[in-house]
Protein backbone atom coordinates (compact mmCIF):
# COMPACT_ATOMS: atom_id res chain seq x y z
CA UNK A 1 0.00 0.00 0.00
CA UNK A 2 1.42 3.56 -0.52
CA UNK A 3 1.53 6.02 1.73
CA UNK A 4 -0.54 9.30 0.57
CA UNK A 5 1.79 12.12 1.95
CA UNK A 6 0.91 15.81 0.98
CA UNK A 7 3.57 18.01 -0.57
CA UNK A 8 3.69 21.55 -0.34
CA UNK A 9 3.55 21.84 -4.23
CA UNK A 10 0.44 19.51 -3.97
CA UNK A 11 -2.76 21.33 -2.32
CA UNK A 12 -5.22 18.87 -1.97
CA UNK A 13 -8.98 19.98 -3.50
CA UNK A 14 -11.01 19.54 0.08
CA UNK A 15 -14.95 19.69 -0.32
CA UNK A 16 -15.67 23.25 1.72
CA UNK A 17 -19.43 20.99 2.83
CA UNK A 18 -17.41 18.37 4.51
CA UNK A 19 -18.19 18.34 8.19
CA UNK A 20 -15.09 17.88 9.95
CA UNK A 21 -14.23 16.59 13.76
CA UNK A 22 -10.59 17.32 15.07
CA UNK A 23 -8.98 15.56 17.93
CA UNK A 24 -6.17 16.07 19.10
CA UNK A 25 -3.57 13.97 20.88
CA UNK A 26 -1.61 16.81 22.70
CA UNK A 27 0.36 14.84 24.65
CA UNK A 28 1.90 12.86 21.53
CA UNK A 29 2.63 16.34 19.76
CA UNK A 30 4.12 17.51 22.66
CA UNK A 31 6.43 14.80 23.05
CA UNK A 32 7.32 14.90 19.24
CA UNK A 33 8.05 18.77 18.95
CA UNK A 34 10.02 18.66 22.05
CA UNK A 35 12.27 15.48 21.36
CA UNK A 36 12.78 16.68 17.26
CA UNK A 37 13.21 20.37 17.87
CA UNK A 38 12.88 21.51 21.51
CA UNK A 39 9.91 23.60 20.81
CA UNK A 40 6.31 23.32 21.26
CA UNK A 41 3.13 23.23 19.25
CA UNK A 42 1.53 25.99 17.12
CA UNK A 43 -2.16 24.59 18.21
CA UNK A 44 -3.69 27.28 16.47
CA UNK A 45 -2.01 26.71 13.31
CA UNK A 46 -2.70 22.84 13.57
CA UNK A 47 -6.54 23.31 14.11
CA UNK A 48 -6.51 25.91 10.86
CA UNK A 49 -4.86 23.21 8.80
CA UNK A 50 -6.92 20.32 10.22
CA UNK A 51 -9.95 22.25 9.40
CA UNK A 52 -9.04 23.27 6.11
CA UNK A 53 -11.59 26.18 5.29
CA UNK A 54 -14.27 22.94 5.88
CA UNK A 55 -17.27 23.24 7.91
CA UNK A 56 -16.41 22.76 11.50
CA UNK A 57 -18.03 20.88 14.02
CA UNK A 58 -16.17 20.18 17.29
CA UNK A 59 -12.22 20.30 18.30
CA UNK A 60 -11.42 18.32 21.28
CA UNK A 61 -8.09 18.33 22.90
CA UNK A 62 -7.08 15.29 25.60
CA UNK A 63 -4.59 16.60 28.08
CA UNK A 64 -3.02 14.85 31.09
CA UNK A 65 -3.76 16.65 34.81
CA UNK A 66 -0.59 17.36 36.76
CA UNK A 67 -0.52 17.86 40.54
CA UNK A 68 1.30 20.91 40.16
CA UNK A 69 -1.05 22.31 37.51
CA UNK A 70 1.42 23.79 34.96
CA UNK A 71 -0.68 22.96 32.02
CA UNK A 72 -3.38 25.36 33.54
CA UNK A 73 -2.10 28.47 30.82
CA UNK A 74 -1.82 25.49 28.18
CA UNK A 75 -5.71 24.54 28.60
CA UNK A 76 -6.92 28.23 28.67
CA UNK A 77 -5.48 28.87 25.32
CA UNK A 78 -7.10 25.47 23.89
CA UNK A 79 -10.39 26.97 25.14
CA UNK A 80 -10.11 30.46 23.69
CA UNK A 81 -9.20 28.68 20.54
CA UNK A 82 -12.67 26.73 20.56
CA UNK A 83 -11.10 23.91 21.27
CA UNK A 84 -13.22 21.31 24.10
CA UNK A 85 -10.87 20.15 26.63
CA UNK A 86 -10.98 16.38 28.19
CA UNK A 87 -8.72 16.29 31.52
CA UNK A 88 -8.22 13.43 33.24
CA UNK A 89 -5.09 12.80 36.27
CA UNK A 90 -1.38 11.77 35.48
CA UNK A 91 -1.44 8.26 37.07
CA UNK A 92 1.47 7.82 39.04
CA UNK A 93 2.78 4.35 40.13
CA UNK A 94 5.25 2.74 42.94
CA UNK A 95 9.07 2.82 42.04
CA UNK A 96 7.84 6.89 39.79
CA UNK A 97 6.38 5.50 36.61
CA UNK A 98 3.89 7.62 35.08
CA UNK A 99 1.22 7.11 32.86
CA UNK A 100 -0.83 9.66 31.25
CA UNK A 101 -2.79 7.76 28.25
CA UNK A 102 -6.17 9.12 26.48
CA UNK A 103 -6.08 6.10 23.73
CA UNK A 104 -9.51 4.99 24.49
CA UNK A 105 -11.06 8.62 25.20
CA UNK A 106 -10.12 9.49 21.92
CA UNK A 107 -11.73 5.97 20.38
CA UNK A 108 -15.15 6.62 22.27
CA UNK A 109 -15.62 9.74 21.39
CA UNK A 110 -14.38 9.50 17.80
CA UNK A 111 -16.98 6.84 17.67
CA UNK A 112 -19.43 8.42 19.34
CA UNK A 113 -19.30 11.82 16.94
CA UNK A 114 -18.66 10.04 13.87
CA UNK A 115 -21.88 9.76 12.72
CA UNK A 116 -22.66 13.88 13.01
CA UNK A 117 -19.22 13.98 10.53
CA UNK A 118 -17.53 13.44 7.30
CA UNK A 119 -13.87 13.53 8.32
CA UNK A 120 -12.28 12.65 11.54
CA UNK A 121 -9.02 14.27 12.20
CA UNK A 122 -6.79 12.87 14.48
CA UNK A 123 -3.89 15.39 15.53
CA UNK A 124 -1.58 12.01 16.56
CA UNK A 125 0.57 9.80 14.98
CA UNK A 126 0.49 6.81 17.90
CA UNK A 127 0.51 3.49 16.11
CA UNK A 128 -2.38 2.62 18.95
CA UNK A 129 -5.21 3.73 17.22
CA UNK A 130 -4.85 1.65 13.59
CA UNK A 131 -8.11 0.05 14.57
CA UNK A 132 -9.74 3.10 14.90
CA UNK A 133 -9.02 4.60 11.89
CA UNK A 134 -10.36 1.08 10.32
CA UNK A 135 -13.72 1.20 12.21
CA UNK A 136 -14.01 5.15 10.77
CA UNK A 137 -13.03 3.93 7.20
CA UNK A 138 -15.37 0.89 7.33
CA UNK A 139 -18.18 3.58 8.26
CA UNK A 140 -18.03 5.57 5.70
CA UNK A 141 -15.62 8.38 7.03
CA UNK A 142 -12.44 10.14 5.75
CA UNK A 143 -9.67 10.00 8.23
CA UNK A 144 -7.06 12.14 7.96
CA UNK A 145 -3.78 12.17 10.35
CA UNK A 146 -1.48 15.06 11.15
CA UNK A 147 1.48 14.44 12.97
CA UNK A 148 5.45 15.07 12.88
CA UNK A 149 6.19 12.26 10.48
CA UNK A 150 9.69 10.97 11.66
CA UNK A 151 7.42 9.87 14.85
CA UNK A 152 4.06 8.48 13.22
CA UNK A 153 3.70 4.85 12.77
CA UNK A 154 4.12 3.95 9.18
CA UNK A 155 0.97 1.66 9.02
CA UNK A 156 -0.84 4.93 10.52
CA UNK A 157 0.63 6.92 7.15
CA UNK A 158 -0.46 3.98 5.24
CA UNK A 159 -4.06 3.25 6.32
CA UNK A 160 -5.22 6.85 6.56
CA UNK A 161 -7.19 8.91 3.76
CA UNK A 162 -4.35 11.42 4.00
CA UNK A 163 -1.32 12.13 5.83
CA UNK A 164 -0.46 16.05 7.28
CA UNK A 165 3.74 15.86 7.97
CA UNK A 166 3.86 19.16 10.41
CA UNK A 167 7.45 18.94 9.60
CA UNK A 168 7.03 19.54 6.10
CA UNK A 169 6.42 23.59 7.45
CA UNK A 170 7.86 23.21 11.13
CA UNK A 171 8.33 27.55 11.55
CA UNK A 172 4.66 27.41 10.85
CA UNK A 173 3.47 24.56 13.55
CA UNK A 174 6.15 24.86 16.05
CA UNK A 175 6.19 28.03 18.83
Amino acid sequence: MKIRVKTKKEEIKKPLAQRVAVFIDTANLYHSAKNLYEARVNFKEVLKKAIDKRSFVRALAYVIRTKTGEEKSFVEALKKMGIEIREKELQEYPGGFKKGDWDVGITVDAIRISPSVDVIVLVSGDGDFLQLVEYLKNQGKRVEIMAFGRTTSTKLKEIADEFIDLEEDPEKYLL
